[in-house]
């Protein structure tokens, strides 16, 4: 992220100082840069609904001015700012307000008399930050904007895909990388008479007394802990009267970002009524 030198030398800047012969230099000086876009203004109490108005990237501010000193208007800057940035670099005779002026708000300060190479060197540093700065929050405001989006579409999305596989299917299944089923939808414990769970998770003998076809259970189980897809795999079931049932079942692996394993989900289907 770059700021250029188009983007410095347009930046708005507003002067401030009740003594006109100051207010003159610093706009020839300013204007002979090559900045564009200066305004001025003798009042300090107009200072906060200028900056209200026009959002400056940095104000020229001196300290020492009657009716309103320039700490009281930092003071009112402050208040009334939108954003945390305060965009002031002060100005300033007296050595001991300069770190007063830096405790209250202020980003850099100008000594006077002025030394016009420190004044341009000072005023651009300030002002390439500033506009930094405001880049940066505009890319985090969009790239919230962009998360808040994109969420929102994910969200939508998925909502989709669990409605086709609820459409298509009997039950949608997940399991974490435990095997442990974490989500079923749909009629499965009442279809398949019992848990899942013995399919992956139990022993051979337990799947064997609950009637599931020992051979497929075994190649569903390579088949997940090679961490593979299958899609329509079919397995068969016993029950206790002695009846058949068939089932097809769909899977895929599912990983985190960092490309770790987390579980399965898929859904299934029985393709034969009990007989």
């Amino acid at each position: 992220m770059m700021v250029t030198e188009s983007e410095i030398l347009a930046a708005s800047i507003l002067i401030v100082d009740d003594q006109e012969p100051n207010v003159l230099l610093l706009e020839q000086m300013l204007s002979e840069a090559g900045y564009t876009c200066v305004t001025s203004t003798m009042n300090p109490q107009d200072v906060c609904s200028l900056h209200r108005r026009n959002c400056y990237d940095l104000i020229l501010l001196d300290l020492q001015m009657p009716l309103m000193d320039g700490f009281q208007v930092m003071e009112g800057l402050k208040t009334n700012a939108a954003d945390a940035y305060l965009p002031v670099l002060v100005i300033t005779a007296q050595p001991g307000h300069k770190l007063r002026a830096l405790q209250v708000g202020a980003r850099d300060f100008i000594s006077k008399p002025f030394d016009l190479v420190e004044v341009r060197t000072r005023i651009r540093n300030m002002l390439e930050v500033r506009l930094l700065y405001t880049k940066l929050e505009n890319y985090n405001t969009v790239l919230e904007q962009t998360v808040q989006e994109r969420t929102a579409e994910l969200r939508e999305s998925e909502a989709r895909y669990r409605s086709l596989t609820e459409l298509a299917s009997d039950w949608y299944w997940e399991q974490d990388e435990t095997m442990n089923f974490t989500k079923v939808s749909g009629p499965v414990l009442e279809m398949l008479g019992i848990r899942v769970g013995p399919l992956v998770g139990e022993t051979t003998s337990d799947a064997v007394l609950a009637g599931w076809n020992e051979a497929e259970r075994e190649v569903l189980q390579a088949t997940i802990a090679a961490r593979q897809p299958f899609l329509d795999f079919l397995f068969h079931r016993v029950n206790a009267d002695g009846s058949q049932q068939q089932f097809r079942v769909s899977g895929e692996p599912m990983f985190n970002r960092s490309c770790r394993f987390v579980g399965y989900r898929g859904i299934g289907v029985e393709v034969s009524a009990p007989k």
